[in-house]
């Protein structure tokens, strides 16, 4: 288990950054969003795997409670990134 949060962590840091630079370097507002969007859901992820390692395991109280926070965090930004790419994705196909 250990393994496969490491490697969702790796990935979804990597999708993170890739999806920020596509951010800077778009021009146009509305593929701008939408790679943000992406950004903000690969954040998510990566704040849920950490949050989930941290609470497989806790060596203290200080554990339980990051670990607790940024699963909150994690899925919040999962859940709102989710919704506004469904916001998104129908005005690209109507240009």
């Amino acid at each position: 288990m250990d393994k496969v949060l490491t490697i969702i962590i790796v990935f979804s840091a990597v999708f993170f950054i890739y999806n920020k630079v596509k951010t800077w370097k778009t021009p146009e507002g509305l593929l701008k969003r939408i790679y943000q969007t992406k950004a903000n859901i690969s954040i998510g992820f990566f704040l849920v795997a950490i949050s989930i390692n941290l609470l497989i395991a806790p060596r203290s109280t200080v554990d339980v409670v990051v670990g607790i926070v940024f699963l909150i965090l994690g899925i919040a930004n999962v859940v709102l990134g989710y919704k506004a790419y469904r916001h998104y994705i129908p005005q690209l196909d109507n240009k």
